[in-house]
C-alpha cells in the first residue's frame, strides 16, 4: 500500500491522517479540502467566533509545524469532482486526478437552503461565521430560521451582542423530534426569558428583500437572515461511482463503504451494533473518533478490523446553559427527568427506546454526573433498572 487519499480536510479527515501516520503508514498521504483554510474546528464558529471572543486563527486544529510533520500531499482550495473506484482515481474540480490504493471519504455536509435563496446567511464555514459576525450587534434585527442547536446557538450569541432576534421554528418546540416535547419546552422558555422572540409552528417559504415570508403570507422583517434548517451530506461528487449513498455514504460497522473505500464524520452513515441501527452523526466528537477508527480499519487485515460502536456525545452552549448529551436520542419512546428540575435550567433527562436506556441529556449539570450515564447507555441497561419508579 503506497498511496492513501483522504478527501475532506475536516476534523474527521485530519484525525484519519494523523492516525495513519501514528499507526506506521509511511507512503504518500494526500489530504484534499475544498476550502482554502487548513483544517479548523467548527463548533466555535457559532459560539466564540460569532461572538468575537476568538479570532479566526484560534480555530486552527493544528499548527503549520504539526501539519508539516505529517508529510502530507496537501491539496487545499480544490473540491473532489468524481470517483472512479475501478481505476482507483479521485477526480478533482481543477481537472487533475489523484490515484489511491485506499480511500477515506470525510467530505462532511453542506447547509440546506430555502428554495431560490441566495442572500441569506448560512453558518457552516469559517468565512460564513466571519461574514455574519460583521453584520450583527446592537440595533440590528436578526431573523434565524430553524431552532436546532446551530440556530439556537447563533440566536443566543446575537442576543447577547444586543441584536433583536426572532427565532422561527416549524416544530411545536425546538428540537421536538430529538429531545422530546418537555425538554424542548424548557429550551424554548430559556430563549424567551432572555429576550428572543421565539415563534414555533411557523413555516418559512422564502427569503424576501425585507426578511422572510411565512406560509400564511406574513413577512417577518429583519436586517439579516440566518438559515439554519439542517444540512445535506456532501456526496454529489460520488454520482456514478457505484457507492451506495443514502443520506450519507452507506458503510458497514467497520466504516467500510466499498472495497478499498472507507468513510468517516458527518458524511458517513454506518451501522452501529451497539444501538442496532444505521446512524449518521453530525457532532465534533464523533468526527474525530470515527476518523481514527476508519483509518485503523483501512490499514488492518480483514480479520483484524474492529466495529465502530461509540456512544455518541455532543454539547451545546446557549446563553449561560451548558447542554450535554450521550447516546442516540432520535426515535425514543419515552423521556423521564431523573435529576433536577426543567423549570430551573438544571436537569438530566433519560431516554428510552424499547426497554433500554439509549440516551441522556443534561442542562446545567456537572460533567462527571453526565458521564456516568455514558456507561449506563454503553452496557445497554434496562430502563426499569436505570430509572427508578418507572414501568
Amino acid at each position: 500500500m503506497k498511496r492513501i487519499v483522504v478527501v475532506g480536510a475536516s476534523a474527521a479527515g485530519l484525525a484519519a491522517a494523523e492516525t495513519l501516520r501514528r499507526e506506521g503508514y509511511d507512503g504518500t498521504l494526500t489530504l484534499v479540502g475544498d476550502e482554502p483554510h487548513p483544517p479548523y474546528d467548527r463548533p466555535p464558529l457559532s459560539k466564540q467566533v460569532l461572538s468575537g471572543q476568538w479570532d479566526a486563527d484560534r480555530t486552527a486544529l493544528r499548527t503549520p509545524e504539526d501539519l508539516a510533520a505529517l508529510d502530507l500531499d496537501l491539496r487545499l482550495g480544490v473540491a473532489a469532482g468524481g470517483l472512479d473506484p475501478a481505476g482507483r482515481l479521485v477526480r478533482l474540480a481543477d481537472g487533475s486526478t489523484v490515484p489511491y490504493d485506499r480511500l477515506l471519504i470525510a467530505t462532511g455536509v453542506r447547509p440546506r437552503r430555502l428554495p431560490g435563496d441566495r442572500v441569506a446567511h448560512v453558518l457552516r464555514t469559517l468565512d460564513d461565521a466571519l461574514a455574519l459576525r460583521d453584520r450583527i450587534g446592537p440595533g440590528r434585527r436578526l431573523v434565524v430560521v430553524g431552532a436546532g442547536f446551530l440556530g439556537a446557538e447563533a440566536a443566543a450569541v446575537a442576543s447577547k451582542l444586543g441584536a433583536q432576534v426572532t427565532l422561527l421554528e416549524p416544530a411545536p418546540v425546538p428540537l421536538a423530534r430529538a429531545v422530546g416535547l418537555e425538554v424542548g419546552q424548557a429550551l424554548a422558555q430559556a430563549h424567551r426569558e432572555r429576550g428572543v422572540e421565539l415563534r414555533c409552528g411557523v413555516t418559512v417559504t422564502e427569503v424576501t428583500e425585507d426578511g422572510v415570508r411565512l406560509a400564511d403570507g406574513e413577512v417577518v422583517e429583519g436586517d439579516e437572515i440566518l438559515v439554519a434548517i439542517g444540512s445535506l451530506p456532501n456526496t454529489g461528487w460520488l454520482a456514478g461511482s457505484g457507492l451506495v449513498v443514502d443520506d450519507g455514504v452507506a458503510c458497514d460497522e467497520y466504516c467500510r463503504a466499498a472495497p478499498h473505500v472507507y468513510a468517516a464524520g458527518d458524511v458517513a452513515r454506518w451501522y452501529n451494533p451497539l444501538f442496532g441501527t444505521s446512524m449518521r452523526i453530525e457532532h465534533r466528537t464523533n468526527a474525530a473518533e470515527q476518523g481514527m477508527a476508519a483509518a485503523r480499519n483501512l490499514l488492518a487485515a480483514p480479520g483484524a478490523r474492529k466495529p465502530f460502536t461509540p456512544v455518541p456525545y455532543f454539547w451545546s452552549d446557549q446563553y449561560d446553559m451548558k447542554i450535554q448529551a450521550y447516546g442516540y436520542l432520535r426515535g425514543h419512546d419515552e423521556v423521564a427527568v431523573v435529576e433536577g428540575n426543567l423549570a430551573e435550567d438544571r436537569f438530566l433527562a433519560a431516554y428510552r427506546s424499547g426497554d433500554r436506556i439509549t440516551a441522556a441529556l443534561a442542562v446545567g449539570m456537572p460533567a462527571k454526573v453526565v458521564r456516568q450515564w455514558r456507561q449506563v447507555i454503553a452496557v445497554r441497561a434496562a430502563w426499569h433498572d436505570a430509572v427508578p419508579n418507572r414501568p
